[in-house]
């Protein structure tokens, strides 16, 4: 069902991404988060995967990168 509904939100696509339309809610779980040089917003989910769908939470309800970013400075400011 969920791989589906990707595939009619997908709006573009290149070898290793899918773009969607911001319409889905996914709850990713992750043990980590790394500064990356690779990814426009410089941050990297370390082992994320998919812990499950929110059909209960609209798009604009979802977390941002400025919350990633908000996590990752308060765990290097744990570290430091």
């Amino acid at each position: 069902m969920a791989d589906r509904r990707v595939a009619q939100l997908a709006i573009a696509s290149e070898p290793y991404t899918v773009y969607v339309e911001p319409k889905l809610v996914v709850e990713i779980a992750f043990n980590d988060i790394q500064a990356s040089p690779h990814y426009p917003g410089r941050l990297a989910l370390r082992f994320a995967r998919v812990k499950r769908y929110r059909p209960d939470k609209k798009a604009e309800e979802a977390d941002t990168i400025e919350t990633v970013r908000a996590l990752y400075e308060r765990r290097l400011h744990k570290e430091g």
